[in-house]
């Protein structure tokens, strides 16, 4: 444990030197953030750079050369927000509304949710169409919701809910968004780096994703791009945005024009960021889409194997994070207790309605291998007898994910 809980401060100034921090170790198979590969960590112990340095542009411009490949876009606004994916989701957001505009949300979950916090904020009329917890949501009824409401300047969603596990199609529902002449804004906060996104393929206006999760870099930055008919939107504002910070045309300037001063950012994040997208191109996306599918169906198969279930549909279940039902009178909360306190384990609980019936459990980036998935698979198999749930064939989880190892 971290020397820093057992201090005692004072408020004397001739009290005892604070002890140097020494954190613990912690396997972060959670929702994210994520473990990073090593390489990242030594970059972001590089010199800092100071925010107008020519040098961090020449870093920043071949970040954003990265994050076009891995967006799968050409789009010229293609940068990073300071902060975290819920950084990038307000800048794309109030950027795009307008007091007044209609928004209709597909609110999947507890982050897609978000949008539509963040949209009535802006000052926007928003339309819900909520889904049951794991379930996609179907083109049919957003047709139906345009037809309602033809004013809707936006349809917004995520391709990954992190709350639930759930991997949501969209090909029908942007056919069915651009027939309707309305912008298409994507959430890939857990998605991006993990699965395919295709931003230019997909047609997609508008998408913000985060640093911490499948791209494998440290938290504190939100990709985002937008493409042309997106920043004609913007361009073409009645009033000004409402936040100088997430001013997405001016931040693009920094990032990409004439490097004009928009705010300090933090040189060390960026080395972080363009690290993390350098091992991923190194990797290849088809390699690496193929390696997160991999790991997370051998997860899913051990989990199954307990006799657990997962709360997604079948065929609509997220490869990075896979969200298991908690059985009546098993403890969730000391499920994720001992798995901390005794293995160094971190793992997500559910949120909103879902609190205390859900274990959540991401394979991102670095931490997508074949050697976490042996090791969380095995410290359950030991952690659920602890806290009420009896396993049938001790030792079955293993097995299955052997198997399907060997299957593929």
């Amino acid at each position: 444990m971290s020397q820093i809980c057992a201090h005692t401060y004072t408020s004397s100034s001739e009290g005892a030197t604070p002890p140097e921090l020494n954190p613990s170790y912690r396997l972060l198979l959670g929702p994210g953030p994520c473990n990073v590969d090593p390489r990242v960590l030594r970059v972001g112990a590089a010199p800092q750079l100071g925010h107008l340095d020519p040098e961090l542009f020449a870093i920043m411009q071949e970040t954003a050369v990265l994050l076009r490949w891995l967006f799968q876009t050409e789009n010229e606004l293609t940068c990073c927000v300071s902060g975290s994916g819920f950084s990038g989701a307000e800048a794309v957001l109030t950027n795009l509304l307008e007091p007044g505009d209609t928004l209709i949300a597909g609110s999947l979950g507890y982050f897609s949710g978000k949008i539509v916090d963040i949209s009535r904020r802006a000052g926007a009329h928003v339309v819900v169409l909520a889904t049951e917890p794991g379930q996609p949501l179907d083109a049919a009824v957003l047709e139906q919701a345009f037809k309602e409401h033809p004013e809707a300047k936006i349809f917004a969603t995520a391709i990954a809910e992190t709350s639930t596990g759930l991997h949501q199609p969209l090909i029908d529902l942007e056919r069915v968004t651009h027939a309707h002449n309305a912008l298409f804004v994507v959430d890939t906060v857990c998605a991006l780096g993990g699965l395919p996104v295709q931003v230019d393929a997909l047609h997609i206006d508008a998408s913000y994703a985060g640093s911490q999760k499948c791209i494998g870099a440290l938290p504190g930055l939100a990709p985002v791009t937008l493409n042309e008919r997106a920043v004609e939107v913007i361009k073409k504002r009645r009033t000004p945005v409402q936040s100088y910070y997430l001013d997405l045309l001016a931040l693009n300037r920094y990032w990409n024009g004439d490097h004009s001063y928009h705010h300090t950012i933090c040189s060390n994040l960026v080395y972080g960021m363009y690290e993390a997208l350098r091992i991923a191109h190194a990797e290849g996306l088809e390699a690496r889409f193929a390696r997160h599918q991999l790991h997370g169906d051998a997860l899913k198969a051990g989990i199954k194997a307990m006799g657990l279930e997962l709360l997604a549909q079948p065929g609509y279940q997220l490869p990075v994070l896979t969200a298991i039902l908690i059985p009546e009178g098993v403890d969730e909360v000391a499920v994720r207790k001992a798995l901390l306190n005794e293995y160094s384990i971190e793992v997500g609980g559910g949120l909103g309605e879902l609190k205390g019936r859900l274990i959540r459990i991401g394979l991102m980036g670095y931490n997508a291998s074949r050697q976490n998935v042996y090791t969380v698979l095995s410290t359950l198999e030991h952690v659920l007898p602890q806290c009420g749930y009896t396993l049938s064939q001790p030792g079955a989880a293993l097995k299955a994910a052997e198997a399907h190892y060997q299957a593929h």
